[in-house]
């Protein structure tokens, strides 16, 4: 009697230890990430110090919102094959003329293929000689007075990267202005340029966040992030989260 409990025991034992690396296959695959994230920070100008903050900040909202990331700073990475890995690309406050015409190739087919672009920061201050990066990016880099606090104005709460902010945001960065902005991008937050040293601005209306639906692709862009404390702050995490779950997926517009 004791024999064949035993035996049906270790019956039992066996069948669970088959099952279980079945089931836990199948949850890894039902739990996998949304979209994958391949997040570039090469600079060829100048090199912001937040950069190595901003990447782990990425790194931990990947972790945090079920989203695999992938970084790098090789320019040779750029090519169809790997880019094809990937929903979004985050250009990770790049600056300078970085890309050969064979990876610029690559990064316009990833984009008309309905796939998305996200720039943080510099990312208007790169590849001023390519027209269509200019376009997509929605405007170039201008000047910027020292680092100050100021009012920002969330003028469309519609959009993934807004939803969570108040219609006055106070904010403490180094403000962006802009040349060559495009008209058609959708812009999300402007800088009110009377609550802060703006220097030579823009005037009345500042661009500091927008959205471009271009080429067959999804681009946001977010002026913000210059210091490595951006990166710790909630609204300003949410704030790339939303851009990013938007740039990949094309949700919650």
């Amino acid at each position: 009697m004791i024999m064949n409990k035993l035996l049906r025991f270790c019956q039992l034992l066996l069948v669970i230890v088959l099952l279980v690396p079945a089931s836990w296959q199948e949850a890894q695959a039902q739990n996998g990430p949304q979209y994958r994230a391949l997040v570039f920070s090469k600079t060829k100008g100048f090199r912001h110090q937040s950069i190595p903050d901003g990447v782990v900040a990425l790194k931990k909202l990947a972790r945090d919102n079920i989203f695999d990331i992938y970084t790098t700073e090789d320019e040779d990475f750029i090519t169809d094959a790997n880019l094809a890995r990937f929903d979004v690309i985050i250009l990770m406050s790049t600056t300078g003329t970085i890309f050969n015409e064979a990876q610029k190739n690559s990064i316009q087919k990833f984009v008309q293929s309905g796939k998305g672009i996200v720039g943080i920061h510099s990312a208007t201050d790169t590849e001023y000689d390519w027209p269509w990066y200019t376009q997509l990016i929605g405007a170039q880099f201008l000047n910027h007075p020292h680092q100050q606090t100021l009012k920002l104005n969330v003028i469309d709460r519609n959009h993934p990267a807004t939803y969570h902010l108040p219609e006055k945001w106070v904010w403490s960065d180094e403000i962006y202005a802009f040349k060559n902005f495009n008209p058609n991008v959708r812009v999300l937050i402007t800088a009110d340029e009377n609550t802060y040293d703006a220097g030579e601005g823009m005037g009345d209306f500042h661009p500091i966040a927008w959205t471009n639906e271009f080429d067959g692709g999804r681009m946001f862009y977010t002026a913000l992030g210059h210091t490595d404390w951006a990166f710790q702050s909630p609204d300003f995490m949410k704030h790339l989260l939303g851009g990013i779950w938007w740039a990949a997926k094309g949700y919650g517009d």
